[in-house]
């Protein structure tokens, strides 16, 4: 039986033929409305207490934004895989996010590239802190952005969990990358996936794909899958310790260009012989330590010739160059 108030509070009151439409309208008027603003994609169900579906069918900050407007509180579940993401709102603001070690907007961020996966709102569930307060509005415009940006960033990239490997390189060519690409050129070690290299630099996952692109755009890097990155046999192959002498060859190529850079002329002798000395010791087998007397040795030549301040400015490129492996 209907009462006189939710009468009054749906439709104004009617007289003869209108008057039994408008109470069959107004008895389905809450599906009408969920239809309205919420699209019935496939694959999505909807239900009183929680709505659940798939990521392929709606982008992850469409989906926030759907419960958003309604204001509602509650808890979503993202699953991708082995990973697991949530995302808290009270009265339809996103008050905290959580996506490995990621926390935050940084893990609302990571949350809204996925394409992949399903997710799942349970009505009521609130969050034991509050670690995002920023308005959905901004969180929403920058996760729409980033998703836009992923979209391209996919076409070299195609997820995280795949492999970035060196590419050979002539090595007489010049080496001018950032000290972002430089940091991550160290790390590439061909069995860590994007992802895996995201936690040990420390940075976001999303960042991290933006700087190798660059690396994949300039041929110096490539994608490839797990399977075909790593080798079966239990120790390592001659193709991986390859590619740690590429590495370490292209840091002294880095390790002699700043030189130059310090020094105000290129192709001194000064600089020339320990630089391929150093070369030829990591070609016989020698590691890190090679590039590492190649710094200390052209230390001595650009106090020799330039100076302390040429040494001081020597010294501080190259403790970006030479950050250690986590």
């Amino acid at each position: 039986m209907r009462s006189p108030s939710r009468s009054a509070t749906f439709t104004p009151r009617r007289s003869g033929p209108d008057a039994s439409r408008t109470a069959r309208r107004r008895r389905i008027l809450p599906k009408a409305a969920a239809s309205r603003r919420i699209p019935l994609t496939s694959g999505i169900i909807f239900k009183k207490m929680s709505f659940q579906g798939s990521i392929q069918e709606l982008p992850v900050p469409d989906i926030i934004q759907l419960v958003s407007v309604s204001g509602k509180t509650g808890m979503f579940t993202l699953v991708r895989g082995a990973e697991r993401g949530f995302i808290y709102l009270k009265n339809g603001q996103m008050i905290h996010a959580k996506l490995g070690e990621l926390a935050g907007e940084e893990a609302v961020y990571a949350l809204a590239i996925w394409s992949q996966g399903e997710f799942q709102f349970t009505q009521g569930e609130e969050p034991d802190s509050v670690t995002i307060d920023k308005p959905n509005t901004s969180l929403l415009m920058e996760s729409a952005r980033r998703l836009d940006e992923w979209k391209v960033l996919s076409r070299k990239i195609p997820g995280l969990d795949y492999v970035p490997v060196l590419q050979p390189r002539n090595l007489a060519e010049p080496v001018s990358l950032s000290p972002p690409e430089w940091n991550l050129v160290i790390h590439i070690d061909g069995k860590r996936s994007l992802e895996e290299l995201s936690r040990a630099m420390g940075g976001s996952s999303f960042d991290t794909a933006k700087v190798l692109y660059g690396l994949i755009t300039a041929g110096l890097a490539e994608m490839r899958s797990k399977e075909t990155a790593r080798p079966t046999a239990a120790i390592p192959t001659p193709a991986v310790l390859g590619d740690e002498k590429k590495i370490l060859m292209i840091l002294c190529t880095r390790v002699k260009q700043e030189a130059e850079t310090a020094m105000g002329e290129s192709n001194l002798p000064t600089l020339e012989r320990p630089y391929r000395q150093a070369l030829a010791e990591i070609d016989q087998g020698r590691g890190v330590e090679a590039v590492r007397d190649l710094i200390r040795q052209t230390e001595k030549a650009i106090s020799t010739l330039r100076g302390p301040a040429r040494v001081k400015a020597f010294q501080d490129k190259m403790s970006l160059v030479m950050q250690p492996k986590a």
